[in-house]
């Protein structure tokens, strides 16, 4: 049975450089963990990962200076561990937008770290002048993640169709409204 979140969870986003992006991407784990800060899990360089990691490698590539926004490791501070991924999709666009993004590992859900990485962003995003409106972009059939979003006040906007994930409902946070 799984635990359901019972206390705030202590979490930080891990920033990842090229060569652990690029170990990720091809599904090497040996050498991700040769490159990254933290010790990562077979889980972040599964199959279901890999065209996110090969998407910000070559972003990382073409824009350095985007390293610092771009999806990196949900880790846990008091376990040491890692438990899944998030970040934004790059950095403010000329609109002043930003788009969070966030996985965490099956083994680890239901426990309070998606809704962690969630408040990290938000709080960046809050403090940061050249943000202006915090996306979120979910599928209609992800109902924790859809909940999740409602609870910081994303309103729904519109939708999109994305090439790998499919039909997604679009949410939309001014950086006022993402204080948490």
């Amino acid at each position: 049975m799984t635990e359901l979140m019972t206390e705030q969870k202590h979490v930080s986003i891990v920033q990842l450089n090229e060569a652990a992006l690029t170990a990720l991407a091809d599904g090497d784990i040996v050498a991700a963990n040769q490159a990254s800060p933290v010790e990562l899990t077979p889980y972040c360089a599964g199959p279901h990962w890999t065209s996110v990691w090969r998407m910000r490698r070559e972003q990382v590539a073409t824009d350095p200076a985007s390293a610092t926004w771009i999806t990196g490791i949900v880790w846990d501070d008091d376990r040491q561990l890692a438990v899944g991924r998030a970040g934004f999709h790059g950095p403010p666009d000329g609109d002043g937008r930003v788009e969070v993004g966030y996985a965490i590992d099956p083994a680890h859900r239901r426990r309070g770290y998606a809704r962690a990485a969630l408040e990290l962003m938000l709080d960046r995003a809050a403090h940061d002048p050249q943000v202006r409106v915090v996306r979120a972009s979910v599928s209609p059939t992800n109902l924790a993640s859809r909940n999740l979003v409602q609870q910081y006040g994303f309103v729904e906007v519109g939708e999109q169709w994305d090439h790998e994930d499919g039909l997604e409902t679009v949410y939309e946070l001014t950086r006022d409204e993402a204080r948490t």
